[in-house]
């Protein structure tokens, strides 16, 4: 909601420019501004905290080892009893052992 909020004060403000600059012709710079800010400004709220997370979760998934209480992206809470080399085998009960992808883990249990 606030992205929109902000994206349409930037485009009223381009848009106040550009009427500014008209009566001189109208520069092609302040024609084509919107078109590269816009993407600077999607990448900086979006792209790069995106991929900081998946760096962070990446690394998190990578230091995992046996006895860790872990959460799929099934909401399946257990801990890791064996580790493979793209996969883990959990244990979700008593006698209940999973194998799961790596790529299905989404972080470790909060500490009790």
């Amino acid at each position: 909601m606030y992205i929109i909020v902000f994206f349409l004060i930037c485009a009223k403000q381009m848009n106040l420019l550009l009427f500014y600059f008209q009566g001189e012709g109208g520069s092609s710079l302040f024609t084509f501004l919107p078109f590269i800010v816009i993407p600077v400004i999607f990448y900086f709220i979006l792209i790069r905290p995106q991929r900081q997370q998946q760096k962070e979760v990446q690394a998190m998934i990578a230091d995992l080892k046996i006895n860790d209480e872990i959460v799929t992206n099934g909401g399946v809470i257990g801990k890791i009893k064996e580790l493979r080399e793209t996969s883990y085998i959990i244990q979700s009960a008593d006698k209940s052992f999973i194998e799961i992808a790596r790529s299905a883990v989404v972080g470790k249990r909060a500490e009790k």
